[in-house]
Parts: C-alpha cells; sequence; structure tokens
C-alpha cells in the first residue's frame, strides 16, 4: 500500500482532514506545520552562526542517541538545522509520528504542550526552506529528510521550517526519492530509530508514551 508522510498543513481544511499525528490511511508523503501556527521563532534561525562543511549531531532522546551528519550539498536545510539545534529549539519537542516499516517523524514545537495534542504535526517556526532535492541523495536506512506540505498546496516542495523525519524502512520510502530534501544521514544509532518506529501507537500513529528529544548537540571532533 502506497504511504504518504504528513507534517506541514496550512488551510484549517486540511489540519481537519490530516489528523493530528498522522493518518495511517495516508501513509506515504510527509507535510509539515501550519505558517499561522502560535509557535515562537527561535533567534538564532535569524542569526548567523559558524557551520562546518558537514556537521555531526547527536539527537539524544529518551530511548537513546542517534548521531547524524548534515549535507554540504543542501546548505539550506544544514544552515536551518544547526540553527535551530544550537538555539535549543529541539529540546523538549516530541516524535509525533512513528510508523513501524516507514520512518519516525519529529520536529513540530507544538509538540511540547500536550494540549496541543488535536494539532501535532501542524507546527513549526513560522517558514519555510527552498527545496533541495538531489538525485544522489536517496531515502537509504537513516536518511535524515524534511517534511513538507503536499504538491497541490506546495508546488516547488518548500521544505518544513523544522519538521524532519527519519527513515527506517528503504523500501517503503523508496518512493519519497526525488520528492522530499534528504539532507543528512545517520551514522549510528539505527537501533533507536527501530525502537522508536516499534513503540505502540494510536490510530493517528503517534506515540502512546512519549518520545521525547532530550536535546540535540554538536560533535566536535
Amino acid at each position: 500500500m502506497k504511504r504518504f508522510l504528513t507534517n506541514f498543513l496550512y488551510a484549517a481544511a486540511a489540519v481537519t482532514a490530516a489528523a493530528s499525528c498522522g493518518n495511517s490511511a495516508n501513509k506515504g508523503k510527509t507535510e509539515g506545520e501550519a505558517a499561522s501556527s502560535p509557535v515562537e521563532t527561535p533567534a538564532a534561525a535569524s542569526e548567523s552562526v559558524e557551520v562546518a562543511a558537514e556537521p555531526v549531531f547527536d539527537i539524544v532522546t529518551n530511548l537513546g542517541t542517534i548521531r547524524i551528519k548534515l549535507f554540504s550539498d543542501t546548505p539550506l536545510h544544514r544552515d536551518n538545522f544547526v540553527k535551530l539545534a544550537k538555539s535549543g529549539f529541539y529540546k523538549g519537542i516530541l516524535f509525533h509520528r512513528v510508523i513501524d516499516g516507514f520512518m519516525i517523524q519529529a520536529g513540530d514545537p507544538l509538540t511540547k504542550n500536550p494540549a496541543n495534542k488535536s494539532s501535532f504535526g501542524t507546527g513549526g517556526p513560522g517558514y519555510t526552506i527552498p527545496a533541495e532535492i538531489l538525485p544522489e541523495h536517496r531515502h537509504k536506512k537513516g536518511a535524515l529528510a524534511a517534511a513538507r506540505r503536499g504538491d497541490m498546496a506546495n508546488p516547488m516542495r518548500e521544505s518544513s521550517g523544522s519538521q524532519f523525519y527519519l527513515v527506517q524502512d528503504p523500501v517503503s520510502c523508496a518512493q519519497l526519492d526525488g520528492q522530499y530534501t534528504v539532507f543528512g544521514e545517520t551514522l549510528s544509532g539505527f537501533d533507536v530509530i527501530d525502537k522508536i518506529a516499534k513503540v505502540p501507537r494510536d490510530g493517528r500513529d503517534c506515540p502512546l508514551s512519549d518520545v521525547k528529544i532530550l536535546k540535540v548537540t554538536e560533535v566536535v571532533e
């Protein structure tokens, strides 16, 4: 069955149609945040920070650590992730959509507050990022990619300003090649991706128990 990744939803009608944590019937695309979501844009998002060509970060979760590397040839996505990470934007954010045999998705600041559960998957920093879709970056195991709105509402395939997903199953995610910006890869912690993907979830693919990002820190060697 074709799967879809859902994250950013701009229109209220779209939010209603695609329930908060994603719908199992829509596995196969990843959409993102609503532009009008009441979230704060971190100061770091508009400031210049020093960025390595291919920086390495640890995504530390309550289920383990995933080490990722960001690609130098997707600089807009790389620089944005670095700014958000260094500002502490991701601290306390949940993996709000997980699908065993597909991917795990996080990056929505609305997930920091349980009262927002009906809107999980629609939040972000209030901006999008131009697509940097390159044929050499495919949805392999552990690939780091940006979620986005669907093509009808987003023909330029601009990425969410903060929501991302990590590939668990490259076979199921192969259909996403050439459609979403892949801007990094997992170096270690593949077992953590699998662990997160297998947690019990509700009908909208939202984990029943919080899977939380405790911090995202740069690895300096």
